[in-house]
């Protein structure tokens, strides 16, 4: 592994090379953060994938790119003279600093070299019985949020209206968690689904589609609820199960092709056999 100091100068290579292509490549000199915003949102995309897989080798390309991307917009940001890549490590300590009292103390906020806190020590006295978690750090972290003089306005304010919807409801299900506002008896979010199910059959069957559609996004929401409460990652779990459809049907395709047999000219029997076989070889 690398230094420090070659860490900061591999950073600061990156950032000479940003600026040499921002003043030099056409390409590079024309974009904007309108234009910028779909790429960062494929990379990311690419990057979550990378993740997903444990692609150690793909991760570490895909973070370079995402990485761009933050040092693009920081370099956007300081032509327009609103802030710079400084300011953005600056904010972010600063926040990390003051949402870890339990490491560092509140004081340290712009602190140039902020030492952490000897361990076991408490920079705020009624921390010490609430902190000592995970659990317990990020429902300190949410409190924090709302005390901040440029953070969340209220609790869910900081839920970005552009995340994929069931991304979404388990941010915002996770969020209000850290409130207070849970089931006291994670078994208890069974009735619940139950509940959403009943009524959204009962819907189904009157083929009303706008009350249909309410239902089903309540089903969904109480699903999602019972997979947070169980510790399960709802996105995580159906981007595993899409791979595995997928890897499955594709055997179905190929086996189809290996024959000479068109998918459609094959029975529900025959590809269902063939599903079966794709599972059984995994």
């Amino acid at each position: 592994m690398h230094t420090r100091e070659e860490k900061l100068k591999a950073f600061g290579r990156m950032l000479d090379v940003l600026d040499t292509l921002r003043e030099k490549c056409p390409w590079d000199r024309k974009q904007t953060n309108e234009s910028l915003r779909p790429n960062t949102i494929e990379e990311t995309y690419e990057l979550c994938d990378a993740l997903l897989k444990d692609d150690e080798p793909n991760i570490c390309k895909e973070l370079g790119d995402v990485l761009l991307h933050v040092g693009f917009y920081a370099r956007i940001g300081e032509e327009k003279g609103e802030f710079d890549i400084a300011d953005v490590c600056d904010k972010l300590v600063d926040k990390l600093i003051y949402r870890h009292p339990h490491v560092y103390h509140p004081s340290q906020v712009g602190a140039p070299d902020p030492k952490p806190l000897p361990y076991g020590e408490q920079a705020d006295e009624h921390l010490e019985d609430t902190a000592k978690t995970s659990q317990q750090v990020t429902e300190k972290w949410e409190q924090l949020k709302l005390k901040e003089k440029d953070g969340n306005k209220s609790v869910l304010a900081g839920v970005p209206d552009a995340l994929p919807s069931l991304i979404k409801a388990y941010r915002v299900q996770d969020k209000v968690r850290n409130v207070g506002f849970d089931w006291e008896d994670k078994g208890d979010v069974w009735a619940k689904v139950r509940e959403e199910l009943d009524e959204l059959e009962a819907e189904l069957r009157c083929e009303d589609k706008e009350r249909s559609t309410e239902e089903f996004g309540d089903f969904l929401f109480s699903l999602i609820n019972a997979a947070r409460l169980y510790k399960i990652n709802p996105d995580t779990a159906l981007e595993k199960t899409n791979a595995k459809f997928i890897r499955r049907f594709n055997y179905i395709e190929q086996h189809s092709i290996k024959i000479g047999k068109p998918l459609k000219n094959m029975t529900l029997g025959e590809m269902d056999a063939l599903w079966n076989e794709a599972k059984n070889n995994e």
